[in-house]
């Protein structure tokens, strides 16, 4: 699906009132990613996520910003199961380091 064609239902998810989950992964190359999902169809979608590669070079994606040179932001459901949940703080934490 085109970027542009998912931002009204991404943007819909992301400012809905839904309970948000928030998720952590590590790569085979020492990178990190976080997840933030709102539930629906009883699968997880993104919302907002966070790559921090190996460097520390931090990537964020949401709505506003779905892709880059980089990355993109998930277009499939999230696979929590290979995931480990963490806290809204830890995310939001994160999340606001990378603005720079």
């Amino acid at each position: 699906m085109s970027a542009d064609l998912r931002v009204p239902a991404l943007k819909t998810l992301a400012e809905s009132d839904m309970p948000r989950h928030h998720w952590r992964g590590d790569d085979e190359d020492g990178g990190i990613w976080l997840f933030e999902t709102v539930e629906g169809d009883g699968e997880h979608w993104a919302v907002r996520q966070i790559e921090i590669g190996a460097d520390r070079t931090v990537w964020r994606y949401w709505w506003g910003h779905l892709e880059d040179e980089h990355g993109f932001l998930t277009n499939q459901a999230v696979e929590i199961w290979t995931l480990t949940q963490i806290s809204t703080e830890a995310f939001e934490a994160v999340w606001e380091a990378g603005r720079s």
